[in-house]
């Protein structure tokens, strides 16, 4: 659970570095510009929003992972619920990445 914190933390981070675009049309905005190096979607999204990520991220090349919570990935931002962000630093999507990748358990 120590790294669950560290991403939430990262991502929180961010949100204050003006690093973050969050919800369902600044996320597909900032893939389509070209200016999302992750994409993370909530474990309890959709299945539209999940398969409209997952063909767009494919189509442009971008990593896309599936982590948390809408609430989560919510309070991480200081919002309400959030089903899709995308992270717009290329040191911030690397360091969220490394951190999933470490962490045990389940992944999708």
């Amino acid at each position: 659970m120590i790294n669950n914190d560290k991403v939430l933390s990262m991502l929180g981070l961010a949100t204050r570095a003006g690093k973050l675009s969050s919800g369902e049309f600044s996320t597909e905005k900032a893939v389509k510009d070209g200016k999302a190096f992750l994409v993370i979607i909530a474990g309890d999204a959709s299945d539209n929003t999940k398969k409209l990520f997952t063909n767009m991220c494919a189509f442009y090349k971008v990593p896309l992972q599936i982590y948390g919570t809408k609430e989560t990935l919510g309070h991480a931002m200081g919002k309400e619920l959030r089903a899709s962000l995308a992270l717009t630093d290329k040191g911030f999507s690397d360091a969220v990445l490394k951190l999933i990748d470490q962490e045990p358990g389940e992944r999708r």
